[in-house]
């Protein structure tokens, strides 16, 4: 039978389950990765899992969110990272090596190999022909400890590439052509394969943006083959030797199918605050800027800055722009550096940051309120860039740096100059002496974590109650993001690994009430109802466990993206879905809602019938596995996972 390369990939990982679409499958995850604002939570679940060395191999911590030292807390935060990776056996890339995606694909990425990582976008790794995904940190923390990841059996959905990109379009016009066509939950529990002649104009980290962005769809992956350009990527980092060519069978099919002609492309942008309100440049020309931001994992690539020091190159700025550039890597800085691309782009008039996430997760550069932002990063989210009267569009390198010259979004096309497509240098090496390598097991025994105020033990969670009897605290519109639960920006994303200091700020710009009337209930428990989409974006899970903290039971929503739907259960909360979505207009803010008998109704089916505090009822439903089931009567992951080896002892 002939198969497509992600169905491929997920056999040779297969360790449970069927792979029918929808169903619950199990796999083996031969690498980890973890960033540092959501890391700190996975040292601390495998702490309280009683974990002394992970079996992911090779598993990295990157710091490269919390890099804004203005206090002690993230410097704090980074020693204490460095000591529980010494105690567990994983790799340190330490603050200034850069953004953990490209870090990574530049290090350890390998062809074959599994990922997964505590941030939605380590699929940007499928670049390289690996089955890369996005989790909560808990169950990274899982795949750590030696236990499989489990998800639904994805969709695959094969995306041809046909043409060649005309001059001034790059690869981030092509995923914005994607959203464009599909939104942001077009590909919920879907893998988009890559594939066709188009393929080959596309380097390795033009892959990488695509496979990046594939999260915006909501996919589960984007996967490509691993050819000629991947192994000359490989190469180029002096790692040819673990390069293997991988492919779809010839003859192959995908459950669905889309085709882009790259000829037929114009430079494309998302307007705020949504990746997928995507319109061609040319619709919006003259509307003022105030900023220009190229960098993040959004568009990592040496050429994403290359070519906007190729289109400022002799020129300056406008007076009434700042032009932020945000390396990705401590390695593309240095080759930027060694090319002159970098001083082109400073007498431009440029100001440079540090290697790392910064503005894209709201760390820095974070515009004037209600000022127009163009930036290469993959989230235009309300608030998320650090201002929350902002205004981001996403787009291009070529876009900003065109619509940088002259204070206006402008379409490039329309530059009076030669359109470059640089090249990265063939020498790309890798410099591994900022990376501290795990240390033998009966050294790392002897460490000791350097715990900080800022990093407390987990509080233990109680299991849900017989019956539900709670108040709707929070009703939410559609595509309500983890941005919106639990904000991202210097203000708050320092302390997410403090869970009780956190919940403070938790729906903050929705409903700044919501805190108050959550600790009034306390124990007593309360329900959110929501539209479609809802938990996009981010895959960190305290946007699940700051709310249950707070006394969250029950989310009930008419649909739910992918990673937050499994975070929920993963801390003891029931995600619910409406049989008939025109249910949610039924339900007022403060109704109460009762499910009795509630682990009954989770047992006997895919159906739960509650009642309305009117004496209405009300149908739902939940897809929970029967492992999923048990993980959220147990009140999450770590009590089950203790009483699992309780069992086991007996």
């Amino acid at each position: 039978m002939a198969n497509n390369l992600s169905q491929k990939l997920i056999a040779d990982h297969l360790v449970g389950g069927e792979m029918i679409p929808g169903s619950e499958i199990a796999l083996r995850m031969d690498q980890a990765l973890l960033q540092d604002v959501l890391g700190t939570l996975v040292m601390l679940e495998l702490d309280a899992m009683g974990v002394e060395r992970v079996k992911t191999s090779p598993s990295v911590q990157y710091i490269d969110h919390s890099l804004v030292q203005q206090d002690n807390i993230n410097a704090d935060s980074h020693l204490f990272l460095k000591s529980a990776c010494e105690r567990l056996g994983v790799w340190y890339s330490g603050p200034g090596n850069g953004i953990s995606h490209p870090v990574h694909m530049e290090r350890f990425g390998k062809p074959g190999d599994s990922l997964i990582g505590c941030d939605s976008h380590t699929t940007a790794a499928g670049a390289l022909g690996m089955l890369a995904i996005g989790a909560g940190g808990i169950e990274v923390a899982m795949a750590m400890a030696g236990e499989p990841f489990y998800m639904q059996m994805p969709e695959i959905i094969g995306v041809e590439l046909t043409g060649t990109l005309p001059d001034w379009v790059s690869a981030k016009d092509i995923i914005l052509e994607l959203l464009r066509r599909h939104g942001v939950s077009g590909a919920r529990n879907c893998i988009l394969e890559y594939y066709g002649p188009g393929l080959d104009g596309l380097d390795a980290m033009d892959r990488h943006v695509l496979a990046n962005m594939g999260t915006e769809m909501g996919a589960t992956s984007s996967v490509f083959p691993s050819d000629d350009v991947t192994r000359a990527f490989m190469k180029s980092r002096g790692r040819e030797s673990e390069w293997q060519p991988l492919a779809a069978d010839p003859g192959c099919v995908y459950d669905r199918h889309e085709k882009i002609d790259l000829s037929a492309l114009e430079p494309l942008i998302a307007l705020p605050s949504s990746p997928d309100k995507v319109v061609p440049v040319r619709e919006v020309e003259g509307e003022p800027i105030y900023q220009a931001y190229i960098g993040s994992s959004g568009n990592p690539g040496y050429r994403d800055f290359a070519v906007v020091a190729h289109i400022v190159r002799d020129r300056h700025i406008s007076d009434q722009v700042s032009l932020d550039i945000n390396p990705s890597t401590r390695q593309i800085l240095s080759a930027l550096t060694q090319e002159g691309h970098l001083g082109a782009m400073i007498n431009a008039g440029a100001r440079l940051h540090q290697p790392g996430c910064n503005g894209c997760i709201g760390m820095g550069q974070a515009p004037a309120a209600g000022r127009n932002s163009l930036r290469t990063v993959p989230r235009n989210f309300p608030g998320r860039s650090g201002t929350r009267e902002d205004s981001v569009f996403l787009c291009s390198p070529e876009t900003a740096a065109a619509s940088a010259l002259n204070g206006v979004i402008t379409d490039p096309r329309r530059l009076q100059m030669p359109y470059v497509r640089p090249q990265e240098p063939a020498d790309m090496r890798v410099d591994d002496h900022m990376f501290v390598p795990p240390l033998p097991q009966e050294r790392a025994r002897r460490i000791q974590l350097l715990a900080t105020d800022n990093t407390p033990p987990l509080a233990p969670l109680a299991p849900l109650p017989p019956s539900i009897d709670a108040p709707v605290l929070l009703k939410v519109n559609d595509n309500i993001s983890t941005d919106d639960i639990i904000q991202a920006g210097a203000r708050v994303l320092p302390i997410w690994s403090n869970i009780e200091t956190s919940a403070e700020y938790a729906f903050e710009a929705v409903d700044a009430g919501y805190v108050d009337r959550a600790k009034q209930r306390g124990e007593a428990g309360h329900i959110i109802v929501a539209g479609n989409n809802y938990g996009q974006g981010s895959s960190r899970e305290n946007a699940a466990l700051v709310p249950r903290f707070l006394g969250l039971q029950v989310v009930i929503a008419k649909s739910f993206a992918r990673i937050h739907w499994q975070n929920l259960p993963c801390f003891g909360v029931l995600p619910l879905t409406f049989e008939n979505p025109q249910d949610l207009e039924r339900i007022t803010e403060g109704q109460s809602i009762h499910i009795d008998d509630l682990n009954r109704q989770l047992q006997s089916g895919n159906r739960v019938t509650a009642t309305l505090g009117n004496g209405e009822s009300l149908s739902l439903r939940h897809d929970l596995s029967a492992r999923q089931r048990s993980i959220l009567l147990a009140g999450g992951v770590i009590n089950w996972l203790k009483q699992r080896k309780h069992d086991e002892s007996e």
